[in-house]
């Protein structure tokens, strides 16, 4: 049976992704070599791996679940991280949507552009 997950994200520079996983977002860092940069984030491994010739996706490539995303809008807007705001969509002042469900989302993109979600769940 699959136990445990690992997500790959694409870097252009890997010392500036550090930067950003590892200092604005929180990331813990657990192995770092000329190709990738492995960190942990809860008990997912998540791997930024050195890539060329790559364009960012229009969707998300990465998510977290939050259990407080005014919190956390808050702390990353103050680390210097923008939030996505997209036409139509209802978001308020600080880049959160409200899901017909009840879900709140909000989208950030990282420092090559892949877009990222915090997602606070209606019910957790």
């Amino acid at each position: 049976m699959l136990d445990s997950a690992v997500a790959f994200v694409p870097s252009h520079d890997l010392a500036r992704s550090r930067a950003f996983y590892e200092g604005v977002l929180g990331l813990e860092v657990v192995d770092v070599s000329d190709f990738a940069i492995v960190m942990r984030s809860g008990h997912t491994t998540i791997r930024v791996t050195a890539v060329d010739g790559w364009s960012p996706q229009p969707f998300t490539v990465l998510g977290w679940t939050v259990p407080d995303i005014e919190v956390e809008v808050s702390a990353l807007t103050e680390a210097g991280v923008r939030f996505r705001h997209y036409d139509g969509m209802g978001q308020d002042e600080r880049g959160v949507w409200t899901t017909p469900g009840g879900d709140k989302v909000a989208w950030l993109v990282d420092p090559d552009g892949s877009l990222l979600s915090l997602t606070e769940p209606a019910h957790p």
